[in-house]
């Protein structure tokens, strides 16, 4: 259990680092460019520092093509989360329609 489950936690947790370093700065456009890839940076560092042993983890339990699908099933619930809470934006449908189409495609990798 641990095998399958602890990368999903680690690989959400690095997803939330990433998704600030990606996107955390668009509420900071006064700031100036070589300061906002400086602290992106930054960020990206604990970010891989959750990243990389999530995918050894899981490297255990998942194939490749698997452990980057669940990486971007996860990427996407961030940052839909992220989007409205942080950002306050608006999901509309069509980004539902199409997040439901990549899930389903995911469901795909997962067949034997």
């Amino acid at each position: 259990m641990f095998d399958y489950l602890v990368p999903i936690l680690l690989l959400t947790a690095s997803n939330v680092f990433m998704t600030f370093a990606w996107y955390g700065h668009l509420k900071f456009t006064d700031r100036p460019l070589w300061i906002v890839i400086l602290v992106s940076w930054g960020i990206a560092f604990f970010e891989y520092c959750l990243q990389v042993p999530g995918n050894r983890i899981g490297y255990r339990s998942y194939n490749p093509a698997q452990l980057k699908t669940i990486q971007e099933i996860i990427t996407l619930i961030v940052f839909v989360v992220f989007s409205t809470l942080y950002l306050g934006t608006t999901i509309r449908w069509n980004h539902l329609v199409g997040f439901a189409l990549i899930v389903v495609a995911a469901f795909f990798i997962f067949l034997d």
